[in-house]
């Protein structure tokens, strides 16, 4: 059990680092828009795994959930409503404009981790899933 939170630990550590390189030095218009949204539902996957490390099959569904609502939410503009539209931390967190390509990416994200959670359960115990 130790093990697979240290891996998904790692797992979210790096992918936290490589969004926020995405966020500070690529400014284009496909990594950054359509790579970083794909990227960010399996960082906030393998963050859940740290502390539900076993199987949990549903748990793709459930951060594409999270994260279409966390969509509705910019569609609403609730940065303004929280009063943190000058916070640059929180408004990048919390996003600032509601895209219905975002969740198409959110989607292809959580299909490729929907891949890996069946992969994943055809392989032995061992492995760190």
């Amino acid at each position: 059990m130790r093990k697979k939170r240290l891996f998904w630990f790692l797992c979210t550590l790096i992918l936290f680092v490589i969004e926020l390189l995405i966020a500070l030095f690529i400014h284009d218009s496909f990594v950054r828009p359509y790579v970083g949204d794909m990227l960010v539902v399996i960082l906030i996957y393998s963050f859940v795994r740290i502390f539900i490390p076993e199987k949990f099959k549903l748990l793709p569904l459930a951060v594409f959930l999270f994260a279409l609502a966390t969509e509705i939410l910019q569609y609403f503009d609730l940065v303004s409503i929280l009063g943190v539209k000058d916070n640059i931390v929180l408004s990048t967190i919390i996003g600032t404009s509601f895209d219905p390509k975002d969740v198409l990416c959110y989607a292809a994200g959580c299909i490729v981790l929907g891949i890996y959670e069946l992969i994943s359960s055809s392989k032995s115990p061992s492995s760190p899933t």
